[in-house]
């Protein structure tokens, strides 16, 4: 009859007890005028005195869309660890740019054959509207992405190198060749076709413009992206005379799971601690 007869459940809000920060949604515009859909995590009770540092966090690549109207702003398991470095001191941004899903074909074929290029022009401008917030340290900015995002990390840190002070690049994609075939020539054509899309997607050819701390992290028993990825960029870092610190996780497929996960997030937290300085 529309009335209610009693309560079967009330959930309790699991993260009650913990003082979050502000979140909200926001926009930015492409060159040619196409709007993006971003999503900002502010921390608590943020001081107007002071600047805080930015965590941009990426994924940017087809089949993933990380801005979603839905709890904590969706993107999975990775927004608690977001949040809590908003509670940190952060200032935290995702952006969802041309190639990712749920905006029509046209929208995400627009990467064909040049991954990466078009990724970072909408990411940068993303960062842009965090820098214009006013609240914001220019100087203090760190990336973070793992798959397609650690590829997306390394592509920011190669081609705006100067506006990234840190980066930690998670199982990244280095080559498009190295990348199985189904997925890469899907999306890059084959490199016999596609010669120069494959050589400017690749963030090796660009290393030396590297000018922030960059942290590559790599499970050694990774059947999505090989280790040879990693093993390339770092040789040509090496030959580049560039510092990069890597580490790897035994036994450890594409996403790390149990002790190897709960390892590798205390390590970048303290990573970006300190390169970024939250607390300063």
């Amino acid at each position: 009859r529309g009335e209610a007869v009693r309560r079967l459940h009330a959930a309790t809000n699991p993260l009650a007890p913990f003082r979050l920060g502000t979140h909200r949604f926001f926009t930015v515009k492409t060159a040619e005028g196409e709007e993006l859909y971003g999503h900002l995590i502010l921390p608590p009770d943020p001081d107007p005195a002071r600047k805080h540092p930015v965590l941009h966090y990426v994924y940017g690549g087809p089949h993933v869309q990380l801005v979603e109207d839905r709890w904590l702003g969706g993107g999975g398991r990775w927004m608690l660890w977001l949040h809590m470095m908003a509670a940190r001191g952060y200032i935290v941004v995702r952006l969802d740019n041309r190639g990712t899903p749920a905006r029509g074909s046209e929208f995400e074929q627009a990467i064909h054959r040049r991954l990466g290029t078009l990724e970072t022009e909408d990411q940068l401008r993303a960062l842009d509207h965090v820098l214009g917030l006013g609240r914001a340290d220019p100087d203090r900015v760190g990336v973070h992405g793992w798959s397609y995002g650690g590829f997306m990390t390394l592509a920011l840190m190669t081609r705006a190198g100067a506006r990234y002070r840190a980066g930690v690049a998670g199982a990244p994609v280095t080559d498009w060749a190295y990348y199985e075939t189904g997925y890469g020539e899907r999306y890059m054509d084959t490199p016999e076709d596609n010669p120069e899309g494959y050589k400017t997607a690749c963030p090796g050819e660009r290393v030396r413009d590297i000018r922030g701390r960059l942290l590559v992290v790599h499970g050694l028993a990774d059947k999505t992206v090989m280790w040879q990825n990693t093993v390339d960029f770092v040789a040509r870092a090496i030959e580049a005379g560039v510092e990069v610190e890597t580490m790897i996780y035994p036994g450890q497929d594409h996403g790390l799971r149990g002790k190897a996960q709960e390892h590798f997030m205390r390590k970048m937290t303290a990573f970006f601690d300190r390169e970024l300085e939250p607390h300063r």
